[in-house]
């Protein structure tokens, strides 16, 4: 089947993700994941994307990002795989022997309201869902630590959601998701396909030519 033309356009929200080649464990110690990060305050600094929520597991990461401009995302990420697996084959002297992710990252334009805030949690709680802490805010490496312990400095890196997150941040995204929300979320992911209300999803596929007969659109709860 060939590929789905790439959506990058400004002001629409996107999911955004990418793992390791063979799923290896490339984010191992703390210095792995501090160059990660100063790499994406880089790409930020080049392209002024907006940086919704972040999480960087051992061999995967996800953004929800907001370009400003029409191609700015391809810029951003371009930069940062770019200048992150430079980074790596230096650092554990494997130049040469092949790539480090799977591919070229994959991302789904993601409607506002509900959906966009169960695409926040679902990216914070990733964590939490693997076992790797017991609070969202525990993860040191993404952006629910910043929210809550970052210093003001440390959260420039972030932007502020269309959909403004709940007052209540800690209580809300440490309250786990119904398995239709995961469900939903994860079929985009597999099928490639934006992540919203019906109506939204059909002007989507009809405004950028993506394949009608695959679809991803629920009902997540109010929040």
């Amino acid at each position: 089947m060939p590929r789905l033309a790439r959506v990058d356009l400004a002001n629409e929200v996107y999911h955004v993700i990418n793992r390791a080649n063979g799923r290896l464990t490339i984010f191992r110690t703390k210095e792995d994941y501090q160059l990660f990060e100063k790499l994406i305050s880089e790409a930020k600094e080049l392209t002024g994307m907006s940086i919704i929520a972040y999480t960087i597991m051992p061999n995967h990461w996800h953004f929800v990002l907001s370009p400003k401009n029409d191609g700015d995302m391809g810029i951003f990420m371009h930069r940062l795989s770019n200048s992150h697996t430079r980074n790596y084959h230096v650092q554990t002297k494997t130049i040469g022997t092949g790539h480090l992710y799977q591919g070229r990252y994959k991302s789904f334009l993601v409607d506002n309201d509900s959906y966009l805030l169960s695409l926040i949690k679902y990216v914070e709680r990733n964590p939490v869902r693997a076992k790797l802490s017991e609070r969202c805010e525990d993860w040191r490496w993404g952006s629910s630590w910043r929210r809550v312990s970052g210093t003001q400095e440390e959260q420039k890196l972030l932007d502020d959601s269309p959909t403004p997150i709940p007052d209540a941040y800690s209580q809300w995204v440490n309250t786990p998701e119904k398995e239709e929300e995961i469900s939903l979320i994860r079929t985009s992911i597999n099928k490639g396909v934006p992540y919203g209300r019906d109506a939204w999803v059909d002007t989507m596929i009809a405004n950028h030519h993506l394949e009608s007969t695959k679809r991803c659109s629920g009902r997540p709860r109010k929040m």
